[in-house]
């Protein structure tokens, strides 16, 4: 076999190169086996990401048996649930970029013939497939896995939304101080990532819909032992895969990246999918936009509620099948294409039809879906022009159309502050703005003005909406992305207090109801926001990002 690294050390003049793998303790047998990069994000601050040397030492093991030479390397990794709610979180998007540049540099620079990437939460993932689409080498992901729920005072499942949610029921009255203590200590009871269908999983599951990780990869516990059985197939699999010359843009089509959008709306996933499957076409050179995603909603029925849109988690969905048994299900009803190809060497079709039938329960039927439409919903009007997202999935239906008065506020932390001293009421949408990729910049979540509102009781009665983006935990009417964003003139910058917005999913429509001649007159008196952040990585990220409908990367 005709190696890559073959180039760093074979022939005379790369006897320094040998030299220096030498150094690292390799043998000649080892050095002239494939070179594999076990790509490990592995840290002591993401609660996803602390077993990750467990699964790297099984991805090694699996590479060892089937006659490679596993060589780990490392890259960062943010956790947003930590960075939420304060300008920590503006690095989260932006770490994302640089997540995929580092993993790039790291595999190019160094010749590798083939990469494990192990990630397992938020930007991480999406990340890692942006540059395992640049390299496209021999190439499979294998994550961490999910926490398990924790339990409530009564038994109840609860996890990390639950904290965030009493949040705003502590202030509003309904909760105590000390049973939100009881929350805190019982909520994240594993390592993992959050037990809810929150943007890691999503994305994890996405993994095995889009072909690039072993069935099973989004679902099994990060604390079960099948976790590190499927950690060391995977380091096996992956010299099959050198072996066959099967590479990462082989397994990302354009088949494949629909099969995951079309997916994702069947389980509702996060939000925040829509930007990182959009920005993981772009390197494929699969290019979707917002209009892919409405086409794949209007089509595709919502099958699965996970927290927080019910009260079930994802060790739930493991236990009915996990997303083979989804896949199966819209693989019958003709919306998969079945012939794509997986790291698994079985093709889409044939890993659903091995798969159990659905439940009924934990995943419905076509003929008994929640909803005829997927669980997340694009909207355009006069007020998002280039688009916006919401997750529908999560929207009680009293609030599927609804008008109120804009509540208008520069940031989160204005937002938030108004929300808990009660300054919001019954009917209000509340508009955040100047918080998108290059106004935030770095387009922050809104999981906590939208916790405090749900926990003050009033989900079910005001609507928020910003060009900034949300967690996946976040529920109730919450719009994001909204496109094109205030710091490019979008005309969510024109917005003012008590203006008349009409948010209408059945329709998929945001609407500002303002005479046009009335926007025309702001518009001509309309100027950018001084920037907030002049040095480092988010004033340079802040200069090159583009719009989030086109998945907010790098220009």
């Amino acid at each position: 076999m005709e190696l890559r690294s073959d180039r760093m050390k074979q022939g005379l003049s790369k006897a320094p190169h040998r030299s220096l793998l030498k150094a690292d303790g390799l043998t000649d047998e080892e050095i002239y086996r494939p070179l594999v990069a076990v790509v490990n994000s592995s840290n002591d601050i993401i609660p996803g990401h602390l077993m990750l040397d467990t699964i790297a030492e099984a991805v090694k093991a699996g590479v060892l048996m089937a006659g490679g030479t596993p060589l780990e390397i490392s890259t960062i990794g943010v956790c947003d649930g930590i960075a939420m709610n304060h300008a920590g979180m503006r690095y989260s998007l932006a770490s994302r970029e640089v997540i995929a540049d580092s993993v790039e540099i790291a595999v190019a620079g160094h010749a590798f013939d083939a990469v494990v990437l192990i990630p397992n939460c938020d930007k991480i993932i999406p990340g890692m497939l942006m540059a395992a689409a640049r390299l496209d080498l021999p190439t499979i992901v294998v994550s961490g896995g999910p926490m398990l729920a924790g339990r409530g005072p009564k038994g109840e499942p609860v996890d990390l939304d639950t904290v965030f949610t009493a949040v705003g029921k502590v202030t509003a009255g309904l909760m105590n101080e000390g049973e939100l203590c009881a929350l805190e200590e019982n909520a994240c009871p594993t390592c993992g990532s959050c037990a809810g269908l929150f943007t890691a999983n999503s994305m994890n599951c996405l993994v095995e819909a889009i072909g690039m990780g072993l069935p099973g990869n989004g679902t099994i516990p990060a604390v079960y032992s099948e976790r590190i059985r499927l950690a060391k197939k995977a380091g096996m699999r992956i010299m099959d895969l050198l072996s066959e010359g099967v590479t990462a843009r082989d397994i990302m089509t354009p088949d494949a990246i629909r099969n995951a959008m079309t997916l994702d709306m069947a389980f509702g996933g996060s939000s925040n999918t829509v930007l990182h499957l959009t920005a993981i076409a772009h390197e494929a050179d699969a290019d979707i936009t917002l209009d892919d995603w409405a086409a794949v909603s209007a089509r595709t029925p919502n099958l699965v509620r996970i927290s927080p849109a019910s009260d079930f988690h994802m060790e739930d969905l493991y236990h009915v099948g996990g997303i083979p048994t989804i896949m199966r299900e819209l693989d019958e009803a003709g919306l998969l294409a079945r012939d794509a190809m997986t790291v698994s060497g079985q093709t889409t079709g044939q890993i659903a039809a091995n798969a159990p039938a659905p439940d009924g329960t934990v995943v419905h039927g076509v003929d008994n879906a929640y909803y005829p439409e997927g669980g997340l919903r694009v909207l355009r009007g006069n007020l998002a022009p280039d688009g916006a997202v919401v997750k529908q999935s999560a929207v009680p239906a009293e609030m599927r159309t609804h008008t109120g008065p804009a509540r208008v506020f520069e940031s989160e932390e204005e937002a938030v502050s108004a929300i808990l001293d009660r300054k919001i009421v019954s009917g209000d949408v509340v508009v955040i703005r100047n918080e998108g990729p290059r106004g935030g910049p770095g387009m922050r979540e809104m999981l906590t003005p939208t916790s405090a509102i749900s926990g003050m009781g009033l989900s079910s009665s005001v609507a928020l909406l910003t060009d900034g983006r949300f967690s996946g935990a976040t529920k109730g009417p919450a719009v994001g992305h909204v496109s094109p964003e205030a710091a490019a003139g979008g005309p969510i910058g024109l917005v003012e207090e008590g203006d008349s917005i009409t948010v209408d999913i059945d329709a998929g429509a945001l609407t500002l109801n303002v005479d046009q001649s009335e926007l025309a007159r702001r518009r001509e008196a309309w100027a950018p926001r001084a920037p907030r952040v002049t040095e480092g990585v988010l004033s340079r990220y802040a200069r090159l990002v583009t719009s989030a409908d086109k998945g907010a990367v790098l220009s």
